[in-house]
């Protein structure tokens, strides 16, 4: 039996950090996994400025940047390799999302594979979105595979990170899409108060929600579309932000407002069976709970690692398939018209 030791990268939309999982995939009847080490480095302010740059297109420095991300995170390798003593087969990363725009057939993630691969001299696959864009799809979200895959039992698969995306299994296929932001307004309404997040929603649950911008959120025409459909920073600076500006009311009750928004969506899409929840929202004890008033569904709280480094797991699933040659895309997810397998290889010969 081939077990399979990867590490999976991920940073996501809410620039808490780079999270590194080193990762054991095995397959029997089913594939199994097992996260053995793991950490996140955190950024620094001035490093979130520059990877949280606006970009419409490719251009030079976007390259420039793509190779500066990809170099911090081999280093970052070769320091958490060192440390642990590892021996591993591929580096599996998702990068941070600079553009995502499916509609103009663009997505880049930075964080140079090639750049990886020669820092760390390992195989490294990279650059999972493109290929599904260019084939119709909206290129996410890309995680339901692993859903799929290694957790068979749950019928929804909720991440709170950036965005709250779901994966469900529905009449013998999985589908999935981003609900509605999460982290990534928390975390900008918090520090407007000086903090760098809700501690376990600490602030929001002593503020006071306005019923009318409340509608008007739960109202906003990405609600109205069916899916397949994905967020991205753009609709948040563009759309949500602006909207809640408007009614120029406090931070702390913008924090309030949009907490319930989001237990108000998710509560709108998980009924019944159990739904199991991952990423940084799981510390937000005053969403979860307002989550479980808003849907009948049986709410399970995993281990720790888990619900920190499972997306950097999952990216190291997609990847070993990537190697194998296998499906590791659903177009009953993203859009596009047939299941394929994404990512590039970057082979340390």
């Amino acid at each position: 039996m081939k077990k399979y030791k990867v590490i999976g990268i991920m940073s996501g939309t809410s620039c808490d950090g780079l999270d590194i999982a080193y990762c054991e995939f095995y397959k029997q009847n089913n594939w199994s996994y097992k996260i053995i080490k793991c950490q996140t480095i955190k950024y620094n302010q001035n490093f979130i400025d520059k990877i949280s740059k606006k970009f419409s297109k490719i251009n030079k420095n976007l390259t420039e940047l793509d190779c500066f991300f990809g170099k911090f995170i081999g280093l970052e390798i070769n320091k958490f390799i060192k440390k642990h003593k590892l021996k591993i087969d591929l580096i599996c990363s998702h990068g941070h999302t600079a553009i995502h725009n499916p509609e103009k057939k663009i997505s880049f993630q930075i964080g140079c594979g090639k750049t990886i691969r020669n820092i760390t001299k390992t195989t490294t696959i990279t650059d999972f979105r493109i290929k599904d864009i260019k084939m119709g799809g909206q290129g996410a979200p890309l995680v339901p595979i692993g859903d799929n895959l290694l957790f068979k039992k749950y019928k929804y698969c909720l991440n709170l990170g950036g965005f709250a995306n779901i994966s469900e299994k529905k009449n013998n296929k999985i589908i999935g899409y981003d609900i509605c932001p999460c982290n990534i307004v928390l975390n900008y309404y918090s520090k407007k108060m000086g903090f760098l997040f809700d501690n376990k929603g600490a602030l929001s649950s002593k503020g006071n929600i306005n019923e009318v911008l409340l509608n008007e959120l739960n109202n906003l025409n990405y609600y109205k579309i069916d899916g397949p459909k994905s967020l991205d920073v753009s609709w948040v600076r563009d759309k949500f932000i602006p909207t809640v500006n408007k009614y120029k009311l406090t931070a702390q009750n913008n924090l309030a407002t949009i907490s319930k928004h989001i237990a108000q969506k998710i509560g709108e899409k998980i009924n019944k069976e159990e739904t199991i929840i991952s990423g940084g929202g799981c510390f937000n004890d005053h969403v979860i709970n307002m989550i479980k008033k808003e849907s009948n569904s049986k709410i399970v709280i995993p281990d720790v690692k888990t619900i920190n480094y499972k997306e950097a797991m999952i990216f190291g699933f997609i990847g070993v398939l990537k190697f194998r040659n296998e499906i590791n895309c659903y177009n009953s997810v993203t859009g596009a018209k047939e299941n394929s397998i994404v990512g590039v290889i970057n082979k340390y010969l």
